[in-house]
């Protein structure tokens, strides 16, 4: 007779399902929702349902833009507890943040696909609300994500908002205090450089979340995730060689730079897509105030942006060490 699963191997069966989940969900609930209403429209008389959904994503347009729709029974869902676990993932405080103000909080790095930032503030089982209590998290992510019926749902349902300028607005001004807009400076493009190691930053031209600050008058919280790009291994291309310069025209064309990532499957020493499972901690830094002002000039934005950059870099040196990085290894700003 075959032995029974040990309950470790049934808690590690469950963090690798919750991980395996989270990155293929989005892509089943788009591929359903179109194929079902193709079908609908086309080989049946039930096109008025399709009709009522895109009625309805027209009148729900700007939701995403005014503080989205969060759940807290699915920000709690025990799912998500075994999904911080399989790496696992570590939030430390530095400063305590009070609630009676709002602030922009900057993570770095983008990594691959943002695991440590999703698993913070997407949800509330790796002990945010206790950490910083009285603070509301957003996650500003791509409008793309809300334009697919269900999947901006489920995506809202996190507290996620659009990264646009309007959703920032709304947030900072129509929501009282309290509230810490969380922003993935590096975006995609920072993607290519996610390698193992790496702490190269996609940042000397990201000024516009210091603009933002500035116009509203609200903290700079620098944030870093020690281990995020260490989830993935990355093959690179010949520089100049034909899949390169495809990456690059993709990158230009649709700012996504197409990355040959691989990492583990389903067991520990299988390859696949899923994660390495290695500890990510991000450690948040100390507010930095900023002035409001409702025009600032480029000038004032780039002093603030050097500020901002100083802060993040004496963050990182700080705590470099107790994450297995050398002294001698410095944050690259690109």
């Amino acid at each position: 007779m075959m032995p029974l699963p040990s309950k470790k191997d049934l808690k590690t069966a469950m963090e690798v399902f919750a991980v395996f989940q989270w990155a293929l969900s989005a892509f089943i609930i788009v591929i359903t929702v179109i194929f079902v209403n193709l079908y609908l429209v086309v080989f049946t008389p039930y096109w008025p349902v399709t009709a009522l959904i895109l009625t309805w994503l027209a009148f729900d347009w700007k939701t995403p833009e005014r503080g989205g729709r969060r759940l807290a029974c699915v920000r709690n869902w025990c799912l998500w507890k075994q999904y911080c676990d399989y790496f696992p993932l570590k939030l430390l405080k530095t400063h305590d943040i009070s609630p009676s103000h709002n602030y922009i909080l900057a993570c770095h790095p983008h990594g691959l696909l943002s695991h440590s930032c999703f698993g913070h503030f997407a949800t509330d089982t790796s002990g945010f609300s206790k950490i910083f209590p009285g603070i509301t998290p957003y996650i500003l992510t791509l409008g793309a994500f809300f334009w697919v019926p269900l999947l901006r749902e489920y995506v809202m349902s996190s507290g996620a908002c659009s990264v646009s300028r309007a959703s920032m607005d709304f947030l900072l001004t129509h929501k009282g205090t309290g509230n810490m807009l969380i922003v993935v400076v590096g975006g995609l493009a920072e993607c290519r450089y996610s390698l193992p190691g790496s702490t190269t930053l996609v940042l000397k031209n990201r000024t516009g979340f210091v603009r933002m600050a500035l116009q509203h008058g609200v903290p700079l919280i620098p944030a870093y995730a020690f281990g995020e790009t260490d989830l993935y291994n990355q093959h690179i291309f010949t520089p100049g060689g034909l899949v390169n310069c495809f990456q690059k025209w993709v990158q230009r064309m649709v700012h996504i730079y197409p990355c040959a990532f691989y990492g583990r499957g389903f067991t520990e020493n299988s390859w696949g897509l899923l994660p390495y499972a290695r500890p990510v901690t991000t450690v948040v830094g100390k507010p930095l105030p900023l002035p409001k002002i409702e025009n600032p000039s480029q000038e004032t934005v780039a002093k603030y942006h050097v500020l901002y950059i100083d802060a993040l870099r004496k963050l990182y040196d700080q705590h470099k060490a107790k994450f297995g990085i050398s002294e001698t290894q410095e944050l690259v700003i690109v």
